[in-house]
C-alpha cells in the first residue's frame, strides 16, 4: 500500500474462498481505494457477486473458455474423423460470415 500499487491480484490453489475473503477484509479495513482482482480458478464455488460484495473489484475468469474451446474441438474433430467429412459437424461451427464479422474491416 505504501508502495502505490495500482492494484493487488489474487489467485489462489485454496479450494475455500475462506483464505481469500480474509485477506479482502483486512486489505479493506486499511486500503478502500486500491482495486482487488480476483482470479477464482480453484476456488470456484463463490459467485462473482459475492466476491464484488466483499470488496473485490474485477473477477476473472482466466481459462475457462480455453478450457471448454478444446471441448468443442474434441468433439468437431472426433466427427469429422467418424464421417470423413466435415458436413455432419457444420452444426457445431460458428459460421465463416459470423467469425469474418468479429474483425473489424472484413466484411
Amino acid at each position: 500500500m505504501e508502495a502505490g500499487a495500482d492494484g493487488i491480484m489474487i489467485h489462489s490453489r485454496q479450494k475455500s474462498p475462506n483464505e481469500v475473503l480474509e485477506f479482502i477484509r483486512a486489505f479493506r479495513a486499511k486500503d478502500i481505494k486500491t482495486p482487488i482482482v480476483i482470479v477464482p480458478t480453484s476456488f470456484n464455488s463463490i459467485s462473482a457477486k459475492e466476491l464484488g460484495e466483499a470488496g473485490a473489484n474485477i473477477i476473472i475468469y482466466a481459462n475457462h473458455l480455453l478450457r471448454a474451446s478444446f471441448i468443442a474441438m474434441k468433439e468437431v474433430a472426433q466427427g469429422i474423423l467418424e464421417y470423413d467429412r466435415s458436413k455432419e459437424m457444420e452444426s457445431k461451427c460458428m459460421s465463416i460470415n459470423e467469425i469474418l464479422s468479429l474483425i473489424p474491416g472484413t466484411i
